[in-house]
């Protein structure tokens, strides 16, 4: 899983003495005296396609940060000599390897390449769904509005292959509806359409994926409890679905049932939505929110809900963002989380059941490299491929063989080398490096995969043929 790029020693001094005038004055020439910089690079693919916008977190002794561009390139420059932590980074995509250790000492370091592992998407809500090799589809778990898209209102215990539908690169999952990214950039959809979320025009919920109609290019979708918000790859965001809380950002309510771009929104390189509200990561690695603010999910120092982006209050370096039902989650550039809004169930980790307006830090927690909002609780995955989980356990959803609410994190029971994991509405997906899928926690319509309706404490593993 480590790449280890060692580099040989080789240190220069230069010492220039000059004397001016007949004064003898030691000057130490710019770039001659100081310690020695290099460079880091590579690319990063998707399929063998370059994969624009994904963020390269360099850490060590400093915080450093760039953006593949549209050939899938990214460089850092002038870099002091130091051990660093490189790490890739994209919502909706599983980087291999998940990171790579650089030592920079006598040499530039090139070729630090990743791609995007086609075994390992999972979105969860009531159901799952998983893109398996090839952009392959698997669905199952609750299915009454026709969120599976195999064509049925039933509901499934085991998973199935969804057909007719190939080249997917990304998921998301909202209430009883999903969201399917290709990798020619345009976007799918099925499931509950009550209020338009599925952008096709209409209110007529779908049981068999559909084309969302004029947009393309996209590279990155959230799905809200009723909305969805969609990244296109110049940096704009299109929004569309239930709007009664301004959670479309375009300073009205009205519902919108075809995509809409969200004003005044550009430079975005990451996107997240959540119950009744929206959230983006810019370029420079700052947060701004819009929609409902009722317990501070906009994390604003207020409790007043916004029709239009509002700046997260006190966050920089953010790598990645989660939004949950009504608590969101920052993932800082230095490993570690910051939480907001929603606390009753303890769902922000810091020790207490207290609601808070603006970001709070997650409790003993560092070395995370991606973090996953749920309904009522939060999980985390550590580099070194252990799951943590904290705040509602009432149906074991954090998997530590318990049902006791825990508001700091814990340790997920018998899970390693994962590599992605998601949080759902009370039920959790982790898929390891070799392709492995197990999950936890609520299982009412089978969302587990295991084949039966059993809540579970701990992972079990799910049937995928």
């Amino acid at each position: 899983m480590v790449s280890y790029h060692k580099l040989q020693r080789s240190k220069v001094f230069t010492v220039i003495v000059c004397l001016l005038l007949g004064i003898g004055l030691l000057f130490t020439l710019s770039g001659c005296s100081g310690e020695p910089s290099y460079a880091v690079s590579g690319t990063v693919t998707s399929g063998g396609s370059p994969l624009a916008g994904v963020t390269l977190t360099l850490s060590g002794e400093s915080l450093y940060s760039t953006t593949t561009d549209a050939n899938g390139y990214y460089a850092f420059n002038d870099i002091p000599i130091n051990d660093y932590l490189l790490t890739p980074s994209l919502a909706g995509y599983a980087f291999a390897p998940l990171f790579r250790t650089v030592y920079l000492d006598g040499l530039d370091a090139v070729g630090f390449n990743f791609s995007v592992i086609s075994e390992g998407h999972t979105a969860t809500s009531t159901h799952t769904i998983h893109l398996r090799g090839a952009g392959t589809l698997w669905t199952w778990g609750r299915n009454t509005n026709g969120q599976l898209g195999n064509g049925t209102t039933t509901n499934s215990a085991v998973p199935a292959r969804l057909s007719g539908l190939t080249g997917v690169k990304a998921l998301a999952v909202g209430n009883d509806y999903t969201l399917a990214l290709k990798d020619d950039g345009t976007l799918w959809a099925w499931g509950n359409n009550a209020f338009g979320q599925l952008g096709n025009g209409s209110t007529t919920q779908s049981t068999t994926p559909l084309q969302v109609p004029g947009l393309t290019g996209v590279t990155a979708v959230a799905a809200g409890y009723d909305h969805t918000v969609a990244l296109l790859s110049d940096g704009s965001v299109w929004a569309w679905g239930n709007n009664s809380n301004g959670q479309l950002g375009d300073g009205g309510t009205t519902q919108r049932n075809s995509p809409a771009q969200v004003p005044n929104v550009s430079l975005i390189r990451a996107i997240a939505a959540g119950n009744g509200y929206s959230m983006v990561l810019t370029n420079d690695s700052r947060v701004w929110a819009w929609g409902i603010n009722s317990n501070g999910q906009l994390g604003n120092n207020t409790a007043i809900g916004s029709l239009i982006p509002v700046e997260v209050y006190g966050l920089a370096g953010v790598r990645a963002i989660s939004a949950g039902d009504s608590h969101a989650t920052a993932l800082i550039n230095d490993g570690t989380v910051r939480a907001w809004g929603s606390n009753a169930l303890g769902q922000l980790g810091n020790g207490t059941t207290t609601s808070s307006i603006v970001p709070v830090t997650v409790t003993g927690l560092s070395n995370v490299i991606a973090v996953s909002a749920g309904y009522g609780h939060t999980a985390a995955l550590n580099r070194n491929g252990t799951v943590w989980a904290w705040g509602d356990n009432a149906s074991g959803q954090l998997g530590d063989g318990s049902q006791t609410q825990r508001t700091t994190p814990v340790q997920v029971i018998g899970l390693g080398g994962v590599i992605g994991v998601a949080a759902g509405n009370g039920d959790n997906a982790a898929v390891q490096v070799d392709g492995t899928l197990w999950a936890w926690g609520n299982n009412l319509y089978g969302q587990l995969g295991d084949g039966t309706t059993t809540d579970r404490s701990i992972p079990v593993r799910v049937q995928l043929p």
